[in-house]
């Protein structure tokens, strides 16, 4: 595994909950960071502990348009709604993000001869026929239903990035994101943890659909994160799944939010969502010999983690 030491760093989607995340990590790592973000879903409120720092600097700009803010030695390209609610009401800018936007991000890593990581998705397995999904599975996508928009946003992304790769020689990876949960999830967007720990910490009935069989598999974002840093020095150039593979169902998830935040409420079940996928856990057996990365928090501890920053938002 090649080592790249990480100088002067772009992280597009900076203002995300991910991409504030990485760029704290980045800066810990002793890089200097520009966060670039059209706040479209980000929140600068993730970015305020930052205001102070020498190292970090923050440009709002759409890279949906050309954009070039300096000699960079990496690209961290985070920038796409993440969530069904957002991707699904912003379906066509989730397009453009996805194609115009990693092309530009591409552009500009290839003019400074940067290195270049994408923020891609399990959602590239779409409602998986394989389980755990490895790398090497194709998946199985609806391309025009509800979810393409992100989906299939995310699929072109690493289409292109794999062209640029082969064509021009450029240093790429890509890490397949599975659902992750911590500190700075937006309390609204839609997603299961943040879903179930608001509604608990409401007194709401907590919402589950379906009968709350299907699986997911749960990743607390300081380890996501490191798994990320690891990757982008590492030089690999194919999909890494990056995620937790202990597989819970909604069900037993949302059990265990009642146990961390004690709330005495009933839980309601509602009718699945088109394409909701039935099952999802990675296989993450590239990443431990790649890497040497797996993740140490179990859902249990990373819900507690996260319980002041949950009750922050009410």
């Amino acid at each position: 595994m090649t080592q790249q030491k990480l100088k002067r760093v772009l992280v597009t989607g900076a203002a995300g909950f991910l991409g504030s995340h990485l760029s704290d990590a980045l800066l810990a790592e002793g890089a200097s960071v520009i966060g670039v973000d059209n706040l479209a879903t980000g929140s600068l409120d993730n970015l305020a502990h930052l205001a102070s720092e020498p190292r970090f600097e923050y440009e709002q700009a759409d890279i949906c348009r050309p954009f070039d803010f300096g000699d960079i030695d990496f690209v961290f390209n985070f920038a796409s709604p993440a969530s069904p609610p957002d991707y699904m009401r912003l379906g066509p800018e989730t397009l453009r993000v996805g194609s115009d936007g990693t092309v530009n991000a591409l552009e500009l890593a290839k003019r400074y001869g940067a290195g270049f990581l994408h923020a891609s998705t399990s959602e590239c397995y779409g409602d998986p026929t394989v389980h755990p999904q490895p790398e090497t599975y194709w998946g199985n996508v609806n391309p025009i239903g509800p979810r393409s928009v992100y989906d299939e946003s995310k699929r072109f992304s690493e289409a292109t990035i794999m062209a640029y790769h082969r064509y021009y020689g450029m240093r790429t990876g890509m890490v397949r994101i599975f659902n992750t949960y911590g500190p700075r999830l937006a309390p609204n967007d839609g997603r299961v943890i943040s879903n179930l720990m608001m509604q608990a910490l409401r007194g709401e009935p907590l919402t589950i659909y379906g009968e709350g069989l299907q699986t997911r598999s749960f990743c607390y974002v300081a380890d996501l994160i490191r798994g990320i840093v690891a990757l982008a020095k590492s030089g690999e150039p194919l999909p890494t799944n990056i995620g937790n593979p202990e597989e819970w169902t909604i069900l037993d998830c949302a059990q265990t939010v009642l146990k961390v935040t004690g709330a005495n409420v009933p839980i309601v079940f509602k009718p699945m969502p088109e394409d909701d996928p039935k099952q999802r856990k990675p296989d993450i057996t590239k990443a431990k010999a790649l890497l040497g990365w797996e993740p140490q928090v179990a859902l249990r501890e990373g819900l507690e983690k996260s319980l002041d920053y949950f009750r922050s938002q009410l």
